[in-house]
């Protein structure tokens, strides 16, 4: 099986939608699951018979299609990558040359998910090509526009490391926008729903230098990988990171500062003490913090916690600050898992007060169960607790 475990707390992979349109995690399994379905199934003959193929359609849309309606996302990918390898050639280098045809009669349609019929195509490669990689790899920065390669290119990284990495290395000044985000993305060490790679979580060295090829990227949509490679790294190796934003930052590329805002999310979050001067935060803030009034201290599931707080100066100087709160959701065990979410990036003024104020919704929704019990919310001022309540939360 190829295809990692699919956790609805990872988030989808960003070449599954367009910019600004991206559904929410298990809404998007759903859809993408639909999206393989008869016209996919439908789409994949009709391309692989006019590349050169030779089999019956009819046979291979009916094992495509049987029994396909009860399965899975990944279990869909698979099931129809066993299908093409009953009806392909055995001949890897055959096959090749057939899918090495394919984008020139790939049917494109205006769906969003249209792509996602392209998934079994790449991801086959991965999985009859893995001992051929001279083969497999030129043809996967061929097949990558058509829907991207980040999981299909990491058991070439594995099992082929040294020849994989000189093809990310080419793959980084590729005139073509996907083939270069595709050397980021699928060496990215802990990518989502994919299979973490642990040399370059112990070692992301070489990982880094494909970054410094790819900082000034023309392309948002590369430099988005190189942010969320980035980001990665920093869970194992946080000050490694901070070092390399430093640098990135002192050259003065206006372009650069996304990516280190983005590239340093998980920092933040963790309160990370460096991270704050590097974004042009107060190091250490002066402020005087009121506590934290709650709406009510018992919160029923499917209504809202409203809670405040006042925040004022005490410095000389203007001050800037994250200001972010925590919930502490009860679990099944009866143990708590913290949760960080955004609130404000704060500038204030001396002797300024400023009342802030929000409201959290403890709706059902499928990537989170809640549990009845004690909660706990924090306000973290640069990552650290500066507040702390309890509420209950009942059914």
């Amino acid at each position: 099986m190829i295809l990692a475990q699919i956790s609805s707390d990872n988030a989808c992979p960003a070449a599954c939608f367009p910019l600004n349109s991206f559904p929410h995690p298990m809404a998007a399994q759903a859809l993408m699951k639909d999206s393989l379905g008869e016209a996919a199934v439908a789409r994949i003959c009709r391309a692989l018979l006019a590349s050169g193929a030779s089999f019956s359609e009819h046979a291979f849309t009916r094992d495509a299609l049987d029994s396909l309606a009860p399965l899975e996302l990944k279990e869909r990918v698979q099931h129809i990558i066993d299908v093409m390898g009953k009806y392909l050639p055995s001949d890897f280098e055959q096959t090749a040359t057939i899918l090495g045809r394919i984008r020139d009669h790939w049917e494109e349609t205006e769906e969003t998910l249209s792509s996602f019929a392209a998934w079994p195509i790449i991801d086959y490669v991965a999985q009859y090509g893995l001992d051929h990689p001279r083969i497999a790899l030129p043809l996967l920065r061929y097949l990558t526009p058509m829907f991207s390669a980040e999981f299909a290119v990491r058991p070439f990284l594995e099992k082929h490391n040294q020849d994989t990495y000189g093809e990310m290395l080419l793959w980084c000044l590729d005139s073509n926008e996907h083939v270069r985000r595709l050397a980021s993305e699928g060496i990215r060490p802990r990518l989502p729903w994919a299979k973490q790679l642990p040399r370059y979580i112990e070692n992301p060295a070489p990982v880094i230098t494909l970054l410094e090829s790819l900082k000034d990227d023309p392309s948002d949509y590369v430099r988005r990988s190189v942010a969320n490679n980035l980001n990665d790294i920093s869970k194992d190796h946080p000050d490694l990171v901070i070092e390399i934003c430093k640098q990135w930052k002192s050259e003065k590329v206006a372009a650069r500062r996304w990516i280190i805002q983005r590239a340093t999310r998980t920092l933040v979050k963790n309160g990370h003490r460096k991270v704050f001067p590097l974004l042009g935060f107060t190091r250490k803030p002066k402020l005087d913090i009121t506590p934290l009034v709650l709406s009510s201290d018992t919160v029923r599931l499917g209504e809202s916690l409203h809670f405040s707080t006042q925040i004022t100066s005490t410095a000389a100087v203007k001050q800037s600050c994250v200001i972010d709160f925590a919930i502490h959701y009860v679990r099944a065990n009866g143990k708590t898992s913290r949760k960080v979410f955004k609130w404000k990036n704060l500038r204030i003024k001396p002797g300024e007060c400023i009342t802030l104020e929000k409201s959290h919704p403890f709706k059902k929704i499928t990537t989170r169960k809640h549990y009845a019990g004690t909660h706990k919310i924090e306000i973290l001022v640069n990552g650290r607790r500066a507040d702390r309540a309890s509420f209950q939360l009942q059914p």
